[in-house]
């Protein structure tokens, strides 16, 4: 595939029809390797209803010939970037999933000078060991939170419900982990009430808190098989616990993860911050919109994103609405909450 020749892309054509001249607004690319084109088509032109989707106009192929037609110039430059990309993926070896196409179309778009272009994608998936599948970021934030958790010690990662915090932490943790790049992976979260009273759940403390810890294992479980949790566990390289059991230990060679942040104290905050020990990296996710403390302001993520943004070494993400990927109905559901409040 490395031997394929360059892409080609041709002018709008210009025609004439009933004595008026007409401009034909659109590209045509042409490849000269079929099999590139096929697998940049995905199955059934899979690929290229996706693309379709999220730019508007109209695509079809002939040949070894890609036509975009039906679009502004906004929306032509983009189908070239997006194509360019999968042309590049395609001939690296990679096989383009949905949700990358997904990605490309519909958040990252070819704007000179901003952060984060196409490239930041390609840069900042994650490719688990004996993972299900490769993890892309569909969304430039989520690209740049994946890119801040690979350069700095400690990273906060802050938005709504199905941004993908959780999900790309544990995803960026257990890669470390099943590469044999860092030692062990510590999940935790703060055994907080929303709304329940967890003195009145059946069983004993262990059975009390499993509720509160099964996200964590949800997320886990959709990266890779069972057994491999399974396993990671019986070696102690994976530990979920409560954040009450971090007090008192230093945590190195490890990757640390506080999800439901927004629900610490400041104390408890400041606790799991000084856990971090040599050779080792934390990663703080919450949503600031759902905090169960009594008091909002007791939050001990709030209070450390107004008092640590000016430390040299800690990096801060900020997810939003437009990066929610877990459904479209949820993205609705957070805007009509939004809207309220205002």
């Amino acid at each position: 595939m490395g031997n394929a020749g360059p892409v080609i892309y041709r002018s709008p054509v210009v025609y004439l029809y009933r004595n008026e001249v007409f401009l034909e607004t659109g590209i045509t690319i042409v490849l000269d390797n079929n099999e590139i084109l096929s697998r940049v088509c995905g199955v059934n032109d899979q690929n290229l209803k996706v693309i379709a989707g999220s730019l508007g106009g109209q695509i079809c192929t002939r040949g070894n010939e890609i036509f975009f037609t039906g679009s502004d110039q906004r929306g032509i430059s983009r189908f070239k970037t997006v194509i360019d990309n999968l042309v590049h993926a395609v001939r690296e070896g990679e096989a383009p999933s949905t949700e990358y196409v997904e990605a490309l179309a519909g958040n990252f778009l070819p704007e000179d000078g901003r952060e984060g272009g196409p490239g930041v994608l390609r840069d900042n998936l994650i490719q688990i060991p004996q993972g299900f599948s490769k993890v892309f970021p569909r969304s430039r934030n989520q690209a740049l939170f994946i890119e801040g958790m690979r350069k700095y010690d400690i990273s906060f990662c802050v938005g709504p419900a199905g941004t993908g915090k959780t999900y790309l932490a544990i995803a960026e943790a257990l890669r470390l982990v099943l590469s044999k790049k860092i030692r062990k992976l510590v999940l935790t979260r703060p055994v907080v009430e929303a709304g329940e009273s967890l003195g009145y759940l059946p069983g004993d403390l262990a059975q009390k808190i499993n509720p509160y810890l099964r996200p964590l294992y949800d997320a886990m479980e959709a990266l890779v098989p069972y057994e491999a949790i399974r396993r990671l566990e019986d070696i102690r390289s994976i530990e979920v616990a409560p954040l009450a059991y971090m007090r008192g230990r230093s945590l190195n060679d490890s990757i640390v993860i506080l999800d439901e942040a927004q629900n610490t104290t400041k104390e408890q905050m400041k606790m799991f911050l000084t856990r971090i020990g040599q050779g080792a990296r934390a990663v703080i996710t919450g949503d600031t919109t759902q905090i169960d403390l009594p008091r909002r302001t007791d939050s001990g993520l709030l209070h450390a994103l107004s008092i640590l943004t000016k430390v040299e070494g800690i990096y801060f993400a900020y997810l939003n609405t437009a990066d929610v990927v877990r459904n479209s109905l949820i993205k609705k559901i957070i805007e009509a909450y939004d809207a309220e409040k205002n």
